[in-house]
């Protein structure tokens, strides 16, 4: 199962986001940790006022552009990544929301005719150049007082750790045969979260604290009105209003 969605590149070696793309969301259905991601933002959106323009940087196979797109019917959404694999997916998933766009682009490329009321960036900077840079970049395509909801993997990724933890969730549910069947569906997942370990363990993606994490958002003029740790203490989850 996946422990990121995540797009956007460094230098080799990384990830292969396209084989990635390809079983990413079947693993995705039956990973709780996600599941439970994808609830906290669905609870996020109905607490505040519809955005009127929202990017999801980094947006992977589209599942947060799914729900925003789902929930802000009214919103203009433009999905921004960079991974044709990956970009083909999210259409695929998107074509019935007249309300999105896409921008096959990486963050530092993207065009941005009218700033955000809100950006949405799960599981996508710590993958890509220089992330405090695009933190920067995030800055710009928000108009003051503007939200960045983000989600990052900070910590070197145990792939073990995962195996042993989305075997057991599934097993519960589906039973050996089942659980066997869905992990050797989602074999590419398993070696793509290999390669995003290294990727880590090399310096070629970012790795961070809490407290680095929270530095740099408030180093790129954002105020952090919500941050708590998620994803099995793998990931931070901060809520930031763009400073004027």
């Amino acid at each position: 199962m996946s422990s990121v969605e995540t797009t956007g590149t460094h230098h080799a070696p990384d990830a292969d986001w396209s084989a990635y793309a390809t079983a990413y969301d079947l693993l995705s259905r039956h990973n709780p940790e996600y599941k439970a991601l994808m609830k906290d933002f669905e609870a996020f959106l109905s607490k505040i006022e519809a955005p009127k323009i929202i990017y999801d940087v980094g947006g992977g196979t589209g599942n947060y552009t799914e729900i925003a797109a789902r929930l802000c019917a009214d919103s203009t959404i433009c999905l921004v990544e960079p991974d044709p694999g990956m970009m083909r997916a999210a259409k695929a998933k998107l074509s019935a929301h007249k309300n999105v766009t896409y921008q096959n682009v990486g963050l530092e490329s993207a065009k941005v005719p009218d700033r955000a009321d809100l950006v949405i960036s799960v599981h996508s900077l710590y993958a890509m150049p220089e992330p405090e840079h695009r933190l920067a970049d995030i800055r710009r395509m928000l108009r003051p007082g503007g939200i960045l909801y983000l989600i990052d993997l900070g910590r070197p990724m145990d792939v073990r750790d995962w195996r042993n933890f989305l075997f057991s969730s599934i097993r519960k549910e589906h039973g050996l045969l089942g659980t066997l069947r869905i992990f050797w569906q989602g074999r590419q997942i398993a070696r793509q979260n290999k390669a995003i370990f290294k990727a880590q363990q090399d310096g070629t993606y970012w790795t961070h604290t809490a407290a680095k994490i929270a530095s740099a958002v408030t180093a790129a003029g954002f105020e952090i009105i919500d941050q708590r740790s998620v994803y099995r203490g793998y990931s931070d989850l901060l809520v930031c209003r763009a400073t004027p």
